[in-house]
């Protein structure tokens, strides 16, 4: 048997007239586009379903505490509440006379209140003997449990400015009367992750396998605060029964594969998936959490599942059994 015939050098295919690049039939061309259909079918199906925007919420305007200007999308008339999340009130003002008043002593009983500050100080002190200030880039996790009695006075940076969110998170039926706690976690504390357009400082959940400081909450919250530059495009991965919502602090988002636009002063509500997309410039918090699936019975600084408990602590307020 004969050695096959070597092939044609590079210099004689280029050179040789009478060579010529081999034929695919029209067969062999529909097999490998259909291959490719079916590849790329394939990754679409692996790929984790996206979440997209179901509602937008615009923040309204209100004062709370002894006067502190707020801005509330969640925990107002048009989203009363987002289970676990009851609540969510921005600040950003200049004018101390938005915010130094403050909040004075009043009572917490059956959720946990989260203070996420961007910029200025937050000073409290409580019942149980908790006191500090809050700086700027710091996060406080506090569970009420039982029942606290506690004060937070805001003050501006060597600008004047406060600016930050308090969010509040609602506890199962099991935990409401667990004993208070608290979580005070500084700047230095936070991780940071380089999206290399951006950054995503990392409250609690986990970016890759950079994990919170914030650990031991029953609804396993992910709370990132990302700052994007123009342009960037930042995807992350959540649990698919998680409720989650974006709120931008400044600029303005794509959020989803089916893009909707959302600004600040606006809050986006997601819908089931587990992944969501941003793309746009700017500073927003990304939030999520398991639901609890509770009745809620909710007056005031109380959050109970049932207006027999919620006149309970009421009673014990009334009786200074709250915060001992």
């Amino acid at each position: 048997m004969s050695d096959p015939a070597p092939p044609p050098s590079p210099e004689a295919t280029h050179n040789d007239a009478s060579w010529r690049a081999p034929t695919l039939s029209r067969r062999t061309l529909l097999a490998l586009g259909a291959t490719s259909l079916a590849a790329s079918a394939a990754y679409r199906r692996r790929r984790p379903p996206p979440r997209e925007v179901t509602a937008t919420v615009p923040l309204q305007s209100h004062r709370d505490g002894a006067g502190v200007q707020l801005q509330r999308a969640l925990g107002s008339a048009a989203l009363r509440d987002l289970d676990p999340f009851l609540l969510l009130d921005g600040f950003h003002s200049v004018d101390p006379a938005d915010y130094v008043a403050g909040f004075p002593t009043h009572p917490h009983r059956g959720f946990e209140t989260v203070t996420i500050l961007f910029d200025g100080t937050m000073t409290h002190a409580d019942s149980v003997g908790n006191a500090g200030t809050l700086r700027s880039g710091d996060v406080q996790w506090m569970t009420a449990g039982r029942g606290i009695l506690h004060s937070e006075y805001p003050g501006g940076d060597a600008a004047g400015l406060l600016s930050g969110f308090q969010l509040w998170v609602n506890l199962p039926g099991a935990h409401k009367m667990r004993a208070p706690r608290y979580q005070d976690r500084r700047a230095s504390e936070v991780p940071v992750v380089d999206l290399g357009d951006g950054r995503a400082r990392v409250l609690a959940g986990s970016v890759g396998r950079v994990a919170g400081p914030v650990e031991g909450i029953v609804t396993q919250p992910t709370v990132l605060d990302v700052t994007l530059v123009k342009g960037a495009r930042f995807e992350h991965a959540l649990p698919a029964g998680h409720t989650a919502f974006v709120q931008p602090h400044t600029g303005t988002f794509a959020v989803g594969d089916r893009p909707t636009r959302v600004s600040a002063g606006q809050l986006a509500v997601l819908g089931p998936g587990e992944r969501v997309t941003l793309t746009g410039e700017g500073r927003f918090l990304l939030v999520a959490a398991a639901p609890i699936g509770e009745p809620i019975a909710r007056r005031g600084p109380f959050v109970m599942n049932t207006e027999a408990e919620l006149e309970q602590a009421f009673a014990d307020h009334r009786a200074g059994r709250i915060g001992g």
